[in-house]
Parts: structure tokens; C-alpha cells; sequence
């Protein structure tokens, strides 16, 4: 396949995901299954466009940020 010069979308699992955003796997899962991150699902598992990671965290501030239950601890605020 010939490079036409267009970027290629980097994906991170959803592990990678939580370990960024500092939260629980379970917490980006429900953010995905809930729509509010958007999410590629290749088998059995999901993969979180880097720059979607980015546009999340962008609205969360904007926001005043989001309300995150972690499975182990009590509700934060994220960001």
C-alpha cells in the first residue's frame, strides 16, 4: 500500500487509557459503554484513539470536570 501522506490514528487499550487519566479500567469502561468516550472494538476488546483521550480531557476541564466511581474507592472528580 502506497503512504498518500495521511496520519495514522494511534490507539491505546483501555489500560493504558486508565492508567493516564489516573482511574479504575472499570471507570473507562463505563465512560465508553456510556458514550462519553469514544472507542474502537476489535474482538473482544476496545481501543481508545489517542486524540479522542485528549479531546475527553479538553471537556472535562471545560466542564468543571467529571465525576468518576472508581470501584475501590469513594466518587472524585477527574481532572
Amino acid at each position: 500500500m502506497a503512504d498518500n501522506g495521511a496520519s495514522r490514528t494511534t490507539f491505546l487499550t483501555v489500560a493504558e487509557v486508565a492508567q493516564m487519566l489516573r482511574v479504575s479500567r472499570m471507570t473507562v469502561y463505563r465512560w465508553v459503554h456510556a458514550g462519553d468516550m469514544p472507542a474502537v472494538r476489535f474482538g473482544r476488546s476496545f481501543r481508545v484513539p489517542a486524540a479522542a483521550v485528549q479531546t475527553f480531557m479538553e471537556q472535562a476541564e471545560l466542564n468543571g470536570g467529571l465525576t468518576a466511581e472508581d470501584d475501590e474507592r469513594r466518587s472524585g472528580t477527574v481532572g
